[in-house]
């Protein structure tokens, strides 16, 4: 099914917003996320080149959402992001703090100086989506068992 390896498939998400003008701001400004098509109720965004929907939600759809404790920090289950290369996650870490955005787990190195070290990073959007960001010192073993 999956023959051709040189075609990337891009993913397409969609997840509710509580504010879409809030929604905008967040990932225009504050992720550099650009705005794509949108209408009253959603909005896409380019979301490190793939796509990311957002619909309005009028129903309160927040609710304390489960976790897994990995590293001692509880990690939110029901979670999306991007894997980054190793530079541009450290610029974008550093725009998030700059911005005092309040993580869920501050970023840090898991598995410093052995196979698979990584970055990672969780925080939530204005709607409470969680977001993680990682990377991998070396990109090859993003999906090494």
């Amino acid at each position: 099914m999956f023959k051709d390896k040189t075609k990337k498939a891009i993913f397409h998400l969609a997840y509710p917003m509580k504010n879409k003008e809030e929604t905008r701001l967040f990932y225009t400004n504050i992720l550099g996320c650009p705005a794509g098509r949108e209408d009253e109720t959603w909005i896409d965004f380019n979301f490190f080149g793939n796509q990311l929907s957002f619909h309005l939600c009028e129903k309160s759809y927040l609710v304390k959402e489960p976790t897994n404790l990995v590293d001692g920090k509880d990690v939110p289950i029901r979670h999306f992001g991007a894997v980054l290369e190793w530079k541009t996650w450290h610029v974008l870490k550093d725009r998030l703090i700059k911005h005092k955005l309040d993580f869920i787990i501050d970023p840090y190195i898991r598995f410093k100086d052995q196979k698979g070290e990584q970055a990672t990073m969780f925080f939530n959007d204005p709607s409470g989506n969680s977001i993680e960001f990682k990377s991998f010192k070396n990109i090859s073993q993003v999906f090494e068992k």
